[in-house]
């Protein structure tokens, strides 16, 4: 039985480090220093069987207006169990998450996933502007 919790002591900082680092393509290279920052400053959903975590949703928010969904995963030997639809659940569930005017996310992975979560391409891309360092991770490592 999975379990999902967004305690924060729980979350297993040396796991999620390696997976970022070494395992996803958007934060490869990333240091643990920033990963813990990361972790601290965000809304984060871990996904445990028992004392094992094998997930992770992190929601950068101001509990307000805004939301973020970042580093979304589920551990390869984990996939295929509903896992990530539970930690989508929980995430859309969270009371500190309800009317948002926006809540945004990047992916190229698992779009069907979120667009059963009413996420949709952005409606105005034109407006939208980013400051983007894909080499960020490589450089400071």
């Amino acid at each position: 039985m999975i379990e999902i919790s967004c305690d924060p002591a729980r979350l297993d900082a040396a796991l999620i480090h390696d997976f970022l680092c070494h395992h996803s393509h958007w934060a490869r290279g990333i240091s643990r220093a920033t990963v813990d920052r990361s972790l601290a400053h965000s809304l984060c959903f871990g996904a445990y069987d028992g004392h094992h975590q094998v997930g992770l949703a992190r929601v950068v928010t101001d509990r307000a207006t805004f939301a973020w969904l970042a580093d979304v995963f589920v551990l390869e030997a984990r996939r295929g169990e509903r896992i990530g639809a539970a930690l989508m659940d929980a995430v859309i569930a969270h009371p500190d998450l309800q009317g948002l005017r926006r809540f945004c996310l990047v992916t190229r992975t698992a779009p069907a996933l979120y667009a059963a979560y009413g996420f949709t391409p952005l409606a105005a891309p034109e407006i939208w502007m980013e400051r983007f360092d894909a080499e960020v991770y490589s450089r400071t490592a």
